[in-house]
């Protein structure tokens, strides 16, 4: 029987292995494959496994790995995996080593069932493995009833998942503002993705800048200083009569340990706006990927009961 797993380090406290279990009712087993050698680590993938998600630190890596591939004639990039630069997802194939980009699709989806609530599960019904492109096609076209402007957003981090946020971000119509801890990456990203008209802007605009945006989307793997200075009106989002506007929406990528507290989240609310755990992010990645894995689609209620 194939095996699936999870590459990265450290991931003793994931809960990818609950969601695949749940997904699938045990019918497969899901390892942890944890180290911090990733050669070491997709090597025991090579051997022993038919698929695998990666997370941190290795996605970037895991990239190149494929990409080499590519050069030799063997393995595929699929989807918007080589506008990232980074996968979550390897599966092996007749052609070689596939690597996808789910945490795209994970943005996407966790956005749009903000905007459009109850959407997910409906077009998850209808259209299975293929409802993450509907959801992105439906919410691109639709935006426009929830923004009477163009919305913003702002990405923080610029790391494997934070390209994949801002990629998506602007997929969906947002104009999208990238901050790094160092601004180079921010800069080069936005450079080398022009058709995006990404703004790189330093760490230090974090405040007016969560002021100004609509959609927020943090990646850091631990808080920021700058959070503990936004305030009641920095929190706003703007409002018209008749309309319907969406309080800014707050979406965290890490949910191990969240920079994020109970305080914070309160002040989100007590503003208007809505914060999106990274449960979230990570359900909807794994509802669009583990179809990739193992050509079967996963039950969403189950998965969603597990976390």
């Amino acid at each position: 029987m194939d095996k699936f797993g999870l590459v990265g380090n450290p991931i003793a406290e994931s809960l990818s292995p609950a969601l695949f279990s749940a997904g699938y009712r045990n019918e497969y087993t899901f390892d942890l494959i944890e180290g911090e050698d990733f050669e070491a680590s997709f090597q025991k993938f090579m051997e022993d496994y038919q698929a695998v998600n990666v997370t941190a630190p290795f996605k970037e890596q895991a990239f190149k790995k494929v990409f080499e591939q590519m050069a030799k004639g063997k393995g595929n990039l699929s989807g918007p995996c080589y506008k990232i630069g980074a996968t979550n997802l390897l599966v092996k194939t007749a052609q070689g080593i596939e690597a996808h980009n789910t945490d795209f699709t994970g943005v996407i989806l966790s956005v749009a069932e903000t905007l459009f609530p109850g959407i997910v599960a409906e077009f998850d019904e209808l259209y299975k493995e293929k409802a993450y492109i509907k959801v992105h096609q439906f919410c691109k076209s639709q935006l426009h009833t929830r923004y009477s402007y163009t919305p913003q957003a702002l990405v923080i981090g610029c790391g494997g998942a934070g390209k994949a946020a801002a990629i998506a971000a602007a997929e969906m119509g947002f104009e999208t503002t990238i901050m790094n801890r160092t601004l180079e990456k921010a800069q080069t990203l936005s450079t080398g993705l022009p058709e995006y008209h990404f703004i790189a802007d330093p760490l230090t605009d974090f405040v007016p800048a969560v002021k100004e945006c609509d959609l927020i989307i943090y990646t850091l793997p631990v808080a920021i200083e700058a959070l503990e200075k936004l305030t009641h009106d920095d929190l706003m989002g703007e409002m018209e009569p008749g309309k319907i506007t969406p309080g800014k929406i707050f979406l965290e990528a890490n949910y191990t340990c969240p920079s994020f507290g109970p305080e914070k989240i309160i002040q989100i609310m007590q503003a208007g706006g809505i914060y999106i755990s990274g449960l979230r992010w990570l359900l909807y990645q794994a509802l669009s990927g583990y179809s990739i894995m193992t050509g079967r689609h996963p039950s969403l209620r189950e998965m969603e009961n597990s976390i």
